[in-house]
């Protein structure tokens, strides 16, 4: 891509003295023409290039314009090459790990073999994944909107949106983008996506970014206490973590939290088994032993 090979030559131009155009073509696998197009187009960004010719010639900053490398440290660089490896493990490629390369050629000191912080963005649903990240991101950058089927508690429906940003939050993926059956601004979970595909051109509108509070996006509309055995503990630090939770005098575990419907509320507390009981509010505790009673009937033959 464009800017990912402007990037790269700006920084190794940043890190060394002299670089020719032939060493770039090379680099980069592009010709000798395309970097001179690159350069002129760096030119035009303010970055102040000079060409010299002849032997020793080559391309470099203008003295008095270079940036000391050192700005960046060993441990900033690790960040930014975990970064940029964690976007790999969703393309499906390794694009992102190669412009890492070229940015810090020459800089080997900066970048250790021994990388200690490693991201995985993908999820089980990897091959499905993929795809659907790389049609976003290709409606995005053309400004097109995408159509798809989506699947929610309240049903399933088609949907066209205008795309503006493709989120990892709550260790899933959304979109983020106008929805034109609503008329607003909507998150849209990917896994909840199925067959996007672009359809017509957009004039992109001032899009904000998405409020990302839980108390937002999920409001609280049930606040549950539950009483779970000890040996629940790994999973309430896991989920709530330790203020979730009281230890009683015989060392079961009395939980608190708070749920934005009855459904994941009881959902969550059948996952628990024998090991959960729900206290309260007396409304959830009344509706999870119907629900109990009519799976027993259900099991048992019985009619509900």
């Amino acid at each position: 891509m464009k800017l990912e090979r402007l990037i790269g030559i700006l920084s190794l131009l940043l890190q060394r003295e002299k670089v020719t155009a032939p060493e770039l073509a090379e680099r980069f696998e592009v010709s000798r023409r395309t970097i001179q197009r690159d350069i002129e187009a760096l030119c035009q960004a303010g970055i102040p290039l000079v060409t010299s010719q002849g032997a020793g010639g080559g391309i470099s900053i203008m003295e008095g314009y270079r940036v000391d490398r050192t700005v960046l440290t060993a441990p900033e660089m690790q960040a930014i090459l975990a970064g940029l490896r964690s976007l790999d493990s969703i393309s499906g490629t390794h694009r992102y790990a190669q412009l890492m390369e070229k940015l810090s050629a020459g800089t080997s000191r900066l970048l250790p073999a021994g990388a200690h912080l490693l991201i995985d963005l993908s999820s089980w649903y990897k091959t499905t994944l993929t795809p659907k990240i790389e049609c976003i991101q290709e409606a995005i950058a053309q400004h097109r909107t995408i159509r798809f089927t989506y699947f929610s508690p309240k049903g399933e429906s088609m949907r066209t949106i205008e795309p503006y940003y493709l989120v990892f939050h709550w260790a899933a993926w959304y979109l983020w983008g106008w929805c034109l059956a609503r008329q607003d601004f909507r998150l849209f979970k990917l896994n909840r996506m199925t067959q996007p595909s672009p359809t017509g051109f957009f004039t992109p509108r001032s899009a904000p970014q998405p409020d990302l509070e839980p108390e937002r996006i999920f409001p609280v509309r049930y606040q549950v206490t539950a009483r779970f055995t000890p040996s629940w503990r790994w999973r309430l630090v896991e989920e709530y973590g330790m203020d979730s939770f009281t230890v009683e005098e015989d060392g079961c575990l009395r939980f608190s939290g708070g749920f934005p419907d009855a459904d994941s509320a009881l959902s969550w507390i059948l996952t628990f088994g024998e090991g959960a009981e729900l206290l309260e509010p007396e409304t959830l505790r009344q509706q999870l032993i119907d629900m109990l009673r009519c799976t027993l009937d259900r099991y048992e033959g019985k009619e509900a």
